[in-house]
């Protein structure tokens, strides 16, 4: 099977696709940040929250429904800035995930990635990379919201955890990111083979 990738090309390869898969998985699942609420673990992704309280008739109170799921609508997501953390990472997400499957393709396909595609790419998850990282610097901003202020203890602001604490997911998305501007760009310079040149 032909493949238009060098030896460093595989590399960039399957580490794009290793960095798009983290950023995303992180992207996904709602445990960015995590806090307490009448008595019951809560976490919130940029789009998704686990455990949310909700008044029972019968008995009068405020009880927790320990499920998870996304938010009814988009302008159900808690904060401006949560909203739009999910369309920035979300489009950093498939610009990665973009690229690396096109650089997956490219060990089995000749003549797919050349030179200039590869740098092309590499500018590409450059990119996307910078969008994901933006999301993640404005997740905090979101921290001052009447449901984050619920669950972390009413002393949460922007940038202020208060009794909340940052999940694994947050770590996640960034360090995808982080990896695919820092290495992935840098080695998709170098992924192509030198296009042959035809005498015609």
């Amino acid at each position: 099977m032909a493949s238009s990738l060098t030896c460093t090309g595989v590399i960039w390869a399957l580490l794009s696709f290793l960095c798009a898969a983290t950023s995303c998985v992180g992207f996904f699942m709602p445990y960015w940040l995590w806090g307490s609420q009448l008595g019951k673990a809560v976490s919130f992704g940029t789009f998704r929250r686990c455990s949310y309280p909700v008044h029972d008739e019968s008995r009068q109170m405020m009880v927790m429904v320990e499920e998870c799921g996304r938010y009814a609508s988009f302008q159900g997501i808690p904060s401006a800035e949560w909203r739009i953390c999910t369309i920035v990472t979300g489009l950093g997400c498939g610009l990665l995930l973009l690229v690396a499957l096109t650089a997956l393709m490219g060990c089995c396909v000749s003549e797919l990635i050349s030179r200039t595609v590869g740098r092309v790419a590499g500018g590409i998850q450059f990119l996307g990379g910078l969008l994901i990282g933006a999301g993640c610097a404005l997740y905090p901003l979101g921290w001052d919201s009447e449901e984050v202020r619920q669950t972390c203890g009413y002393i949460s602001g922007q940038f202020d955890l208060g009794t909340c604490e940052i999940g694994w997911a947050y770590y996640c998305t960034g360090a995808g990111a982080a990896a695919a501007v820092l290495l992935c760009t840098w080695l998709a310079c170098f992924s192509g083979k030198k296009q042959k040149q035809y005498p015609y």
